[in-house]
């Protein structure tokens, strides 16, 4: 009898599975939508033409990079602005942006 405490899938090597209990998320969705937008080029084109007037310089964050988590965060059902502040440390969410 073998354990699926680790085990790796057959059609692709790097994704592993495990059961320890540990990094978990139910936004694996995203992983998807984040390969389709970058099959059509679309977060490129958010980083050529999407641009605020905001020239802060406390600033760490580009505006690409902003309204490509807005539009994750809405993909996921995370409507609120308030909902990033949790999902800092969302496994999936972090690997997509």
């Amino acid at each position: 009898m073998s354990s699926l405490d680790y085990t790796t899938l057959e059609s692709n090597k790097r994704f592993k599975l495990n059961f320890d209990g540990g990094d978990l998320s139910s936004d694996a969705g995203l992983l998807l939508i984040k390969e389709f937008i970058s099959k059509l080029h679309f977060d490129k084109l958010i980083s050529s033409i999407f641009h605020t007037n905001d020239f802060s310089s406390r600033r760490t964050h580009k505006d690409d990079a902003n309204l490509l988590q807005v539009i994750y965060q809405i993909f996921s059902a995370y409507y609120e602005d308030d909902c990033a502040d949790e999902l800092t440390n969302d496994p999936i969410l972090t690997a997509v942006l």
